[in-house]
């Protein structure tokens, strides 16, 4: 066998070699993304409920911008945190992939993408309420940043967390994401619209 046909076979083992272990490397789970996703998903649902209702008041005695925070913002949070463990407990083992990766399994819904995007559903839908509703179309900022874009930064670190940790396909992720906003928007709209951002007449910086 001549030299340059021992270094082409050399070169095909050696190529073979790295394309069979490069699959099952990139499918290794990783633990430090994992737990950073899921820290993400709960700063979220929690900037959901910690975050007051920023409203413009418009009688003449009390004019101005006002915030009240809520205890009623628990609703909405924990129906989205109730769905969320009903899909790690029951639905997503169900679903499971048996073998998609090194000790991992794909499920039905990514949890954590769930609940992280549900928190920016929410804020959306109670920051249009707040604005258009409650503040006759006066734009607040801190109420938009407290309410969608610093949810919205946590999710995006979620879901790029998650698909980075191999817990869950990008395919995954995005439709649980987009199922997450969707019912977290229903969520919001229908709690804002029952809830006013104002505690009636006893002022109040709490409402119960």
């Amino acid at each position: 066998m001549s030299t340059s046909v021992r270094h082409l076979t050399a070169a095909a083992v050696l190529l073979a070699a790295l394309l069979t272990f490069s699959p099952a490397h990139a499918q290794t789970r990783d633990g430090g993304w994992d737990d950073a996703s899921t820290g993400t998903a709960i700063a979220a649902a929690a900037t959901s409920v910690l975050m007051p209702r920023v409203f413009y008041s418009n009688p003449e005695a009390t004019v101005g911008w006002k915030a009240r925070w809520h205890v009623s913002a628990l609703a909405p949070a924990l129906s989205t945190v109730a769905i969320g463990f009903l899909n790690e407990a029951t639905l997503k083992p169900a679903f499971a992939d048996p073998s998609p990766c090194v000790g991992c399994g794909f499920g039905l819904l990514s949890t954590q993408a769930y609940v992280a995007t549900a928190a920016v559903g929410q804020g959306v839908g109670v920051f249009l309420l707040d604005t258009l509703k409650y503040s006759g179309g006066n734009f607040h900022f801190g109420s938009f940043a407290g309410q969608v874009l610093v949810p919205l930064a946590l999710a995006g670190v979620t879901a790029g967390g998650r698909i980075a940790s191999n817990e869950e396909s990008p395919e995954q992720v995005l439709g649980s994401a987009g199922v997450g906003l969707a019912s977290g928007l229903v969520f919001g709209l229908v709690y804002g619209a029952m809830q006013a951002p104002n505690c009636g007449y006893s002022g109040d910086l709490i409402c119960w």
